[in-house]
């Protein structure tokens, strides 16, 4: 490999998440009178997150959150912490290919919770032990700030110009590619529809794979 380490983002490049989540709050904003689809929440919040994301969406419907919003959510959460989401295609095998020694860490905006709740439930846990770091967590700054990737490639023990970043959507690749490292636009999760690697592209991203496959062969 021409890399020494490999930092993940978390969901919609290793979790199936963005799409379920999003779906989630499109049918829950339709629901409440604000007609949205799975294509306009992945463009106007996927990536986003705390205030940000909260933000996005008040913006978009023109109004506060409804009432019951973090209700909803909160048990949308608890749901799919209890029942696991599936994998992005191929992102199991293309870690367990990866060499054992190779510092791996998650680079995330989610929490550490979230995060080692579902990698129990892929059956990789193990594989990044306690490199699991969280934008709410570990640093002042979240995505797009590249913080959290630096702090991951700090606790690794590795220069971040030597680090690979898996990344697939708008606000991680920005932070991403600011940190120096070298970066693949990953759009091999469900939500990566039609135009989403030209919104990649025109962020600044060189390199983009629609697979773990394409990933595979762009870093051999």
């Amino acid at each position: 490999m021409r890399h020494d380490a490999i930092l993940f983002d978390f969901d919609g490049v290793l979790l199936e998440s963005e799409y379920v989540g999003n779906k989630q709050i499109a049918d829950y904003l339709t629901a409440r009178g604000h007609p949205t689809s799975v294509a306009d929440s992945m463009n106007n919040f996927m990536g986003l997150s705390g205030r940000d994301f909260l933000g996005a969406i008040e913006r978009w419907i023109g109004r506060p959150l409804p009432e019951d919003f973090h209700v909803a959510r909160a048990a949308e959460d608890e749901r799919v912490l209890a029942e696991g989401i599936e994998a992005v295609a191929g992102a199991v095998a293309f870690i367990e290919s990866l060499p054992p020694a190779l510092p791996k860490a998650i680079a995330s905006s989610s929490s550490t919770e979230w995060i080692a709740r579902h990698l129990d439930h892929l059956g990789l846990r193990q594989v990044f032990g306690h490199h699991i770091y969280s934008g709410h967590e570990h640093v002042a700054r979240g995505k797009p700030a590249p913080d959290i990737y630096l702090h991951a490639a700090a606790a690794l023990g590795v220069p971040i110009e030597r680090c690979l970043i898996l990344e697939d959507s708008p606000v991680g690749v920005t932070g991403a590619l600011e940190s120096g490292a070298d970066v693949i636009g990953l759009c091999a999760g469900r939500h990566c529809t039609d135009g989403h690697a030209e919104r990649l592209r025109a962020l600044g991203v060189a390199r983009i794979a629609r697979s773990f496959d394409e990933v595979a062969a762009l870093i051999a």
